[in-house]
């Protein structure tokens, strides 16, 4: 049996899927992720990339931080790839409980996923740090230099969460009890290193865990099942059986 059967066996026995997924999800979209040899993290810029999008940086240097986020962190024109509407049709057919992400993109949403934990926020939710009105991600976009609220204003501020920020609790703990309560875990496209949440992996305790990534991470000894290869080619093969 290859891989491709084992993933669409274990699916096919399970009922509360939970799928856990990073930046790897996503560059099938064409968005750059952080870490590999192509990522964020290995190009240069005059301030490194972890510490622009840090909090401190963002009060103490906004102008520049906003250079950097709209052109390397927004990307308003991509589209969900087969990894996204495989998701989506999964739960649609109520195979799936929740997708649990690290990304800020909305791409879960736009492919049509219902139930999305998002643990680092939304480019598509910004807010007024003043008076708390919404903008959507086209303001911020369109914005010339630091977006600035259009009735107070007030700095607008990204709903993601920056460097030195905490996550939201009520998001951690949906997402916690999702996975707790999965009789199968996916986890995709994730190195598996970015805490809290490669640590909230540890509530699963289903049947089935899965990994899904292109390198190896430090949890393939606890899968049953790992395929290096890319995630949207391999889930875009699973046959959705209700």
């Amino acid at each position: 049996m290859d891989q491709i059967q084992q993933l669409q066996r274990m699916i096919d026995e399970s009922s509360r899927i939970v799928f856990f997924g990073g930046a790897g999800v996503s560059t099938e979209s064409s968005i750059p992720d952080f870490r590999s040899t192509d990522g964020l993290y290995h190009q240069t810029y005059q301030y490194p990339p972890e510490v622009i999008v840090s909090h401190t940086f963002f009060v103490q240097k906004t102008e520049e931080f906003y250079d950097f986020y709209k052109k390397k962190m927004i990307f308003p024109d991509a589209k969900p790839n087969p990894a996204h509407l495989k998701l989506a049709e999964l739960e649609k057919a109520g195979k799936l409980t929740a997708v649990v992400t690290q990304n800020i993109d909305g791409l879960h949403q736009k492919a049509g996923s219902q139930k999305v934990f998002e643990l680092h926020g939304s480019v598509h939710r910004n807010y007024c740090q003043k008076c708390h009105k919404f903008f959507d991600v086209n303001y911020v976009a369109g914005a010339e230099g630091v977006p600035r609220c259009d009735e107070c204003g007030g700095l607008v501020k990204p709903d993601v969460v920056l460097y030195e920020e905490g996550l939201d609790a009520s998001v951690m703990r949906g997402a916690v009890d999702a996975i707790s309560e999965a009789d199968m875990l996916i986890i995709g496209g994730t190195s598996l290193v970015v805490y809290p949440a490669a640590g909230m992996i540890d509530y699963f305790h289903g049947k089935h865990l899965v990994l899904i990534n292109k390198d190896a991470t430090s949890r393939d000894r606890q899968a049953e099942l790992c395929i290096t290869d890319p995630i949207g080619e391999v889930l875009g093969q699973i046959r959705v059986n209700s």
